[in-house]
């Protein structure tokens, strides 16, 4: 399946009064790239998010953005300062005694004097959060996996367009070729036998010229190689694998072999094909950038 390196994915969940978000959007590039942005407070866990992103996606540049926000559920725990409750008890036990003062003192007393109890959050534990950032990860990696797959397939579908319409150009080229070398020994006769009815010149002499000719304008390894080249792009685009550097590799190598072509057919159709050919190849030069 052929997938394109161009995407969008996102993903949220949510843990321990935490809710992280995560976003990625994969552009082009020539390698594996992460660029990983993220609150420091979750600094230690980039690697590993990094390396399950390289995990799914093989080639392209992906930018990962992870946010943490408190849910409405936000949990916060009470702390209690015994040490200053106990001097608290103490300063007024003592009070009372020097001053004479006899009463009830109760715990309810003790804790709505100042700083007793006071809320606090949470002592942060980075792994009990990886759970749900784990989650939200893998939510925003099946999203950007599948529009990468999708745009896939229309990739595929306009190569094989181009492919097909390369191959067609192919066999009006090697059909072509014979017919190039029998009208150049028709043209040579006829300009021979102009200029030089009466010079003796031996048959022998058009029939080596037409020979040398056909040899410099042999195109058939040409269009064989190019033949050999569109079946392997093919099969590029039902291998289940990246495939493209391979078909970047394939696509300058189909180019190497038109140019030749052009350059050695010496016949005004044969290079209008060319032409065509190269017009072809060009625009899927410019869409196997796209595929991973």
């Amino acid at each position: 399946m052929l997938n394109s390196m161009t995407g969008y994915g996102w993903g949220e969940s949510g843990i321990h009064g935490k809710i992280f978000t995560i976003e990625l959007k994969a552009v082009n590039h020539r390698y594996s790239e992460v660029v990983l942005r993220l609150p420091r407070t979750l600094s230690t866990l980039e690697d590993r998010i990094k390396r399950l992103i390289q995990s799914r996606i093989a080639r392209g540049r992906v930018d990962a953005f992870l946010n943490m926000q408190d849910s409405n559920e936000k949990i916060s725990c009470v702390k209690v300062d015994k040490e200053l409750a106990g001097a608290y008890y103490k300063a007024i036990k003592e009070l009372q005694e020097t001053l004479g003062i006899e009463g009830d003192f109760n715990i309810k007393d003790l804790v709505e004097l100042p700083d007793v109890l006071a809320l606090a959050d949470p002592v942060e534990n980075v792994e009990e959060w990886w759970p749900a950032i784990f989650e939200a990860l893998e939510s925003a990696l099946t999203g950007l996996v599948q529009m990468r797959a999708e745009e896939g397939k229309q990739l595929a579908a306009d190569l094989v367009i181009r492919l097909d319409r390369i191959s067609s150009l192919n066999s009006k080229i090697r059909e072509r070729s014979p017919v190039v070398v029998e009208e150049y020994r028709e043209r040579l006769g006829i300009r021979i036998n102009d200029f030089m009815k009466d010079s003796g010149l031996a048959p022998e002499r058009l029939t080596a010229e037409a020979v040398l000719f056909a040899e410099r304008s042999n195109i058939t390894e040409e269009t064989v190689r190019l033949s050999s080249h569109l079946k392997q792009a093919r099969s590029c685009l039902q291998a289940g694998e990246p495939v493209g550097r391979k078909l970047d590799f394939i696509v300058q190598e189909m180019n190497r072999e038109i140019n030749t072509i052009a350059s050695k057919a010496n016949d005004l159709e044969i290079s209008y094909w060319a032409v065509e050919v190269k017009s072809e190849l060009e625009k899927i030069r410019e869409q196997v950038q796209n595929i991973e």
